[in-house]
């Protein structure tokens, strides 16, 4: 499922941390409108989301290490966050409005190749359900577009 210019939307350093990812067999997805963006929804997001079966987690704290990164855990009221500047756009999610458990929602997943490399995607139909489940005004803009997007890629399958 690779779309055009879709290897530009994550840095060599960014695709070295999703590929060590990978590679170390981590459970993880990226979701939000990064994943969407992936599967080709002309939208624009200032991060990447990631969620993890688990966190922490040794194989995500060893990919980290690979590209000079690191995890800092969650302190009251601040999410747990990575540093570094081969991670500086991800975002760790700790749960999706409106969606199952990780374990179920990984059914709900595609694989998108990324200069050889199959990243796990959320699929786009789950992020609209999210999306509209957490109900804020942000998410409720980029709707249309997403559901738009939803259609032609369902009529290119049929």
């Amino acid at each position: 499922m690779d779309k055009p210019g879709q290897n530009d939307f994550f840095s060599k350093d960014e695709l070295k941390f999703l590929k060590e990812l990978v590679k170390l067999k981590a459970d993880f997805m990226i979701v939000g409108l990064s994943a969407a963006t992936l599967q080709g929804a002309p939208v624009v997001t200032q991060d990447i989301d990631l969620w993890f079966k688990e966190l922490p987690n040794d194989k995500l704290n060893k990919a980290l290490k690979k590209v000079g990164a690191s995890y800092i855990p969650p302190l009251i009221s601040n999410p747990p966050l990575l540093v570094g500047d081969a991670v500086k756009l991800f975002d760790l999610v700790v749960n999706m409005s409106g969606l199952e458990s990780f374990d179920k929602e990984r059914q709900n997943v595609i694989c998108v190749d990324l200069e050889g490399q199959s990243i796990p995607v959320l699929k786009l139909d789950r992020i609209i359900h999210s999306k509209t489940m957490a109900g804020r005004d942000k998410d409720k803009l980029v709707l249309p577009v997403l559901e738009d997007t939803l259609k032609v890629i369902r009529k290119k399958g049929s």
